[in-house]
């Protein structure tokens, strides 16, 4: 049944070549008969099947963070925050980059060359261009329908469906200036890819934060500097995400895309977790690094200050710490206390 309703364009396009009518110039039937070679050497495989569709939801203002299924099991702690303006005294300074950019010069002789080649290479893409217009008209009507019947309830299936597309608008010459030629549904087909880029890159990241283990056969420096690259990855991607996410959601919803896995307690939630659980373990590693460092003051306030930001940076990220973690910056509070006295903790 798949085999009918996505029968092998290998045949159309031989009798949309077969029909075509004599191109004027030799120039534009090579690229042509270039273009249609490449095209029917291989059969596209078939979409994802289309599930039944779903009825239509009506989207509130920001439904996303205010789920009650959304709260994470985390507690806010005061005494993160007042260690940390105590060890860094509020002392914040900002460093202003000054740097001069110079004016790149090209020459006279590189100018009129490189505009010659342009124009060269863009009459023979304006000739493929055409002839993916006039062959593959059935491809893209084809492509068209299935786009506008997308409906999907998993985003697995909106990753095989937007992979699949991907793949069949590889063939054209062009993408873009192909498809503009047609009644082509832009706004769904860009909301899928979008919406499958972000679920893509956001569960690589999430999977990548749980299943980090701290390395103790790696120094302790180099582990640390591992963590903190770890949370910086994860903080610029879901600060990223969430300026969007309210306005994407009504979109992705419009287009039959889910949008449960940009709730607070899909992998926004999952990754604040994990967050958390990385913030234990650079506790642990900074207070196993201050019983190695001795008495070398300079190296303890360094590694208490390196684990009290890390701590507070955690802390406003995720909302606040689970048990665990709080059990593990009290060890590192009493280390402060021991080492700090004026910190009035």
């Amino acid at each position: 049944m798949v085999a009918d309703k996505y029968p092998a364009f290998k045949d159309r396009h031989k009798l949309a070549v077969d029909s075509a009518p004599d191109a004027s110039s030799s120039s534009s039937s090579a690229v042509a008969a270039a273009a249609t070679a490449s095209l029917s050497a291989r059969p596209p495989p078939p979409p994802p099947p289309l599930p039944t569709p779903r009825p239509a939801v009506v989207s509130s203002s920001s439904p996303l963070a205010s789920s009650s299924d959304n709260k994470l099991r985390f507690q806010r702690a005061p005494q993160v925050i007042e260690l940390y303006h105590a060890m860094t005294k509020r002392d914040i300074k900002k460093d202003v980059p000054s740097t001069a950019t110079a004016a790149a010069r090209v020459s006279v002789d590189e100018a009129r060359s490189s505009i010659i080649g342009e124009i060269e290479n863009r009459s023979s893409h304006l000739l493929a261009i055409k002839a993916d217009v006039e062959n593959q008209r059935e491809l893209v009507v084809s492509l068209a329908a299935e786009v506008r019947a997308a409906d999907y309830t998993e985003m697995e299936d909106v990753l095989a469906f937007v992979t699949w597309l991907d793949g069949e608008l590889a063939l054209l010459v062009d993408e873009r200036a192909v498809l503009k030629h047609f009644n082509w549904p832009e706004a769904k087909a860009d909301a899928l890819r979008e919406s499958a880029f972000q679920y893509r890159d956001l569960r690589k990241l999430e999977r990548d934060l749980a299943s980090f283990e701290d390395d103790y056969g790696m120094k302790r420096d180099p582990a640390l500097n591992r963590m903190q690259t770890v949370m910086e990855r994860t903080e610029h991607s879901i600060y990223c995400f969430l300026r969007t996410r309210d306005k994407a959601a009504i979109r992705y919803k419009e287009s039959g895309i889910p949008t449960n896995w940009m709730l607070d307690g899909g992998l926004v939630g999952k990754m604040k977790e994990s967050s958390v659980k990385l913030a234990e373990k650079f506790m642990k590693r900074v207070v196993l690094g201050l019983d190695g460092a001795g008495s070398d003051e300079l190296v303890e306030e360094f590694l208490l200050l390196q684990g009290v930001r890390f701590a507070f940076r955690v802390h406003q990220f995720a909302g606040g710490f689970d048990d665990k973690t709080m059990q593990a910056f009290e060890e590192l509070r009493s280390r402060a206390r021991k080492t700090t006295p004026s910190c009035m903790l």
